[in-house]
Parts: structure tokens; sequence; C-alpha cells
């Protein structure tokens, strides 16, 4: 659950009403410290305590420096605007903790106060107005950051927020703090707050829950450029100016390249590949013109990261994508088939192909001679054998993509023993452009033969970056790289994607597309890189 700033208002504002009715009630303390000074003092006091119990989320942090900054200057008699105390709290933020700018907490936080004082009516209007002015102009005026930072926007927010922000500020926090207080002075009597506070809670979270539920409560977006996000706050700022009638459309109009960015498909007998980084396991998406297929989910742990949840998900809505004509799963180790429930539940449950007996709910079992045809483009399984007991790695289901303009080959996990297997039985088959190398780089893969049998341009290797396997081994890369074919590792090049269409075999390395400065794995190659031409300049004595 987020803990609002709002709250933290709430609680200051509380903390200075009651310091004012004491010193009004006890007239001598005026005589030792003024009235406004002790209320001042009182709010940063009260929402000091409410952001230790929250646990110092940003926007309780942010707050009450802000309230901090109000107070200071109330009490230095030098008055400050909203504007100015919004300005001195993030600095004061910076200060504190300079790496929350990476935060998406931050820019919600500021620029969502920031709308509010820009757009909100003045004073003499009509609560009832102003609550709803406020929820409109936070769920219109956000939209742009909240796209841009988590993919997504709710639906069902701004429904939801006309009860729970109401119930749950005037009702639900204050019953639950009431209990906290009790409970500090006397042990046990914040029992029946508490229940209260529990009361009224459950009274409102079961219809919370059905409205999340329902599949019009969360609207994914795709992925934009970079130029769409100031373009889409631009537009809503045109939106929100006063007197904006007549003037709508524009506005509108400028959001459009966020909201619904163009997306480039493949065109008939063209096909598009995405390995995702997805750490030591494995995810590729993959698509012809009107159709999607997923090869491996992507790793989980019991109870742990779950990637088919935090990368599989996201990535593909991230490329616009609402449905799968079919997850293939190439064999049941976690590494491949972790995230595979995530993703059946993100994506209504798709036909599943997998080896007999390598995980529940198989619909379509995935055995050499398997075919299919997708928008010209041809799909064939290789292996394993029909009939064959599942046997782990040995099993792995074998992908073969063929297009006008060339083949890609996803091998899974399979071992020298499969691969030999394969170089007897269809060696014509294994030619392929591009080729997903075995069980990650592993020494009991990519033997010689099969090798110089696959003779691609490009060898991929899903594998985590430090993995304590050590994949991909040198010499496994070293053989790749004899044939000669560009090896690329996820570890080091992020997430691949691969074209295969009219211009050939295309390639792009996320990581050299999208530099980010806090990138551990680019850092490292920059490093070896530096390292070697320094070596070099230096000469064999150096």
């Amino acid at each position: 659950m987020a803990i609002s700033g709002f709250h933290v208002g709430l609680v200051a504002g509380f903390a200075a009403w009651l310091a004012g009715l004491a010193w009004r009630a006890v007239a001598a303390l005026g005589r030792y410290w003024p009235r406004p000074l002790a209320a001042a003092l009182a709010a940063v006091i009260g929402a000091a305590l409410y952001a230790a119990v929250a646990g110092f989320a940003l926007p309780t942090v942010r707050t009450v420096l802000m309230i901090a900054v109000v107070a200071a200057a109330r009490c230095a008699r030098r008055p400050a605007t909203v504007g100015q105390a919004l300005a001195l709290a993030a600095l004061a933020v910076l200060l504190v903790d300079p790496l929350s700018v990476l935060a998406p907490g931050f820019w919600l936080s500021f620029a969502g106060v920031l709308w509010l004082v820009w757009c909100l009516p003045g004073h003499g209007v009509h609560w009832l107005r102003t609550f709803l002015a406020a929820q409109g102009v936070a769920t219109l005026a956000l939209l742009p950051l909240t796209v841009a930072l988590f993919g997504q926007a709710s639906r069902a927010g701004p429904l939801v927020n006309l009860l729970a922000i109401p119930w749950w500020s005037l009702v639900v926090v204050p019953l639950a703090l009431l209990g906290t207080g009790l409970e500090a002075l006397i042990d046990g009597a914040g029992h029946w707050p508490w229940r209260w506070a529990a009361a009224c809670f459950d009274a409102s979270w079961w219809l919370f829950g059905a409205l999340a539920r329902q599949p019009w409560a969360l609207w994914w977006a795709p992925q934009a450029g970079v130029a769409a996000v100031p373009v889409a706050v631009l537009g809503v700022f045109w939106l929100l100016l006063p007197r904006a009638a007549g003037m709508r459309l524009p506005a509108l109009l400028l959001c459009l390249p966020l909201l619904w960015p163009a997306r480039d498909r493949p065109g008939p007998g063209e096909v598009e590949l995405l390995v995702m980084d997805v750490g030591q396991g494995l995810a590729v998406w993959v698509r012809t013109r009107h159709h999607r297929l997923l090869y491996d989910a992507g790793p989980a742990a019991e109870g742990g990261f779950d990637a088919g949840e935090r990368v599989v998900v996201p990535t593909l809505h991230a490329l616009g994508e609402a449905g799968l004509d079919r997850l293939l799963i190439s064999h049941g180790d976690r590494d491949h088939a972790g995230g595979m429930p995530a993703v059946r539940r993100a994506f209504r449950e798709p036909p599943l192909q997998a080896p007999s007996g390598a995980v529940p709910a198989i619909q379509l079992p995935c055995s050499s001679g398997d075919a299919w045809r997708w928008d010209g483009v041809d799909f064939t399984v290789l292996h394993p054998p029909p009939g064959m007991d599942y046997a782990g790695n040995a099993s792995s289901c074998v992908l073969r993509i063929q297009t006008a303009h060339g083949v890609v080959l996803l091998t899974g996990d399979i071992g020298q023993r499969e691969e030999a297997m394969l170089v007897a039985t269809v060696p014509a088959a294994l030619r392929a452009d591009a080729v997903l190398v075995a069980h990650h780089g592993s020494a009991s893969s990519s033997g010689a033969d099969w090798v110089q049998a696959v003779s691609p341009r490009l060898a991929i290797v899903s594998a985590g970056h430090g993995n304590r396997f050590g994949h991909p081994r040198r010499d496994v890369v070293q053989r790749w790289q004899a044939v000669p074919a560009e090896v690329l590792n996820t570890a080091d090049s992020g997430a691949l994607r691969l074209w295969l269409g009219q211009e050939g075999l295309q390639v792009r390395e996320q990581r050299l597309f999208e530099r980010r400065w806090w990138d551990a794995a680019e850092r490292t190659r920059s490093a070896a890189i530096l390292s070697a031409v320094i070596q070099a300049a230096n000469g064999p004595e150096g």
C-alpha cells in the first residue's frame, strides 16, 4: 500500500491544532513561546512521527520536508510561497538522497503537487468541487509520467479514489493512529480502535479488489519514443490552461505519440525475435505479421524473483502485445518454465506447447515433425522424437524458424548427445543464420560437429551477468567464433532484438541502443575494452 503525503498533512494539521488548543487553554505558555511558533513546531514533530511509523517512504519524507520548510519560514518570520516550499523540499530530499531522482516516486510526488498548486481553484470554492477537481487534475496531469514510468495506467483508479481517499483518510487512518497512540500509552488500549479500523478497511477492500480484477481496470501502453513524454506533458499543460475551450483537440493530439505510438510489424514472410535479458534463464518472443509466440518464459524462484511477472509480461506489454497465439516451453526446468504461470495469467491462458511430461496442462505436445505456418513463416520442431520419455534438458524442444530471408534455430538446453543425433538425422535442417546457443553456453553443449553443421552468422547466449556456472564457457565461445559467427551474450548486450526480412539479418543490442550510466555490466565491458586498448598501446613489454 502507498503511504499518502496527504495523511502526513492531516497528522501535522491535527498536531498543530492540538498545540494551538493547549496554548489557548493555558495562557501562561504564551509567555515562554508564541502560539504560532508552537503550532509550527508541533506540526513538524507530528509529521515526522507519522513518517517514522510509515517507514520514511518518499511521499512522507517530501511532505515532512515541505512542512518543515514552511515551519522554519514561519519561525524566522519570513513568508514562503507554496512553490518556494516545494523547491526547498526538493533540494532537501536531494541533499539527503541524491539518487532519489531515479525513483518514480520523486517525479510523481513533486510533479503532482506542482500540478495541483497550479490548477486547483482558489479560496471560497466548495470543498466538494475542490476535491473532484484535485482528482481530475491528478489523473490527467500525471498520466504522461505514469505511462512513461510504468507503461500502464489505471482506469479504475480515479473511480476508486473518490471513495478511498475520504474513507481511508478520515476514518481508517485516524482510527489506526488512535490505536497506535493508545497502545503506546497503555498496553492493550489500542485493541478496539484497531478492530474498528480493520472493520472499516474490510468494508471497502472487497469493492476495490473486485474493481481491480476487472479486465478493464488496467490499461497497458506500448513503449513510445523519448520525445513522446515532453510532447505529452506539453499537451496536458495546454489542456489544463484556463479557458481552453475550442483548443482541446490540438492538445489531445500532442498526447497521441505517447498513448498510441506507431508500431512497426514484420511484413509477410518476415520474422522478428527478442531474446529477453532474464538473467540465468531464457525467454524469446517471436512475432510474424499477425502472430506471436513466446519460447520459454524466464526463471522464477520459489517465493522469490519471477522473471515472467517482472520482465516477460511488462516487456510484451511494452511491445504492444495484448495476447499470445502460443506459449512454447522447451522443457520444465525453472530457469525456462518458472515464469510460465505469470505469463499465462497475464495473457488469458494462451495455448501451451511443451514436451510430454515437462509441465502440467500441456495442450500441444512438442515432438519432432510438428510444423505450422504463420504469415509465410514456417515453424518446425526438430526434437524431441515422438514418444520419448521426458528427460529434462535432453527433451528440450528444438524449434526451427524458416523465412524466405533466412533461418533461426532455438535449441533450449539440449546436450552434445542430442546435437549429435540431430546432425546424424536432419543435417540439412540445421543450417541457420542465427542460433540460440544451447544450455546457455555450457561445456556440455555446442559440440564441434554441431557448430559446423549449424554454421551461423550470429550465435546468441542467454546467460546471467556474473553467473556462478561460468556460462558461456570460453571454449564454447571460441568454437562458435571459429565458424566464424558473431557471439552475443545477453549478460553483456542486454536484450537482443533480431529481424529477418528483406534487408537480411539485423540485430540490435539493447545495452548499446539505450545506454544507462548505472549499468554495471556496461561499465565492466567498457573497463575491459579500455584495459585492452591500454595494453595494446603499451606493447608486449608494457
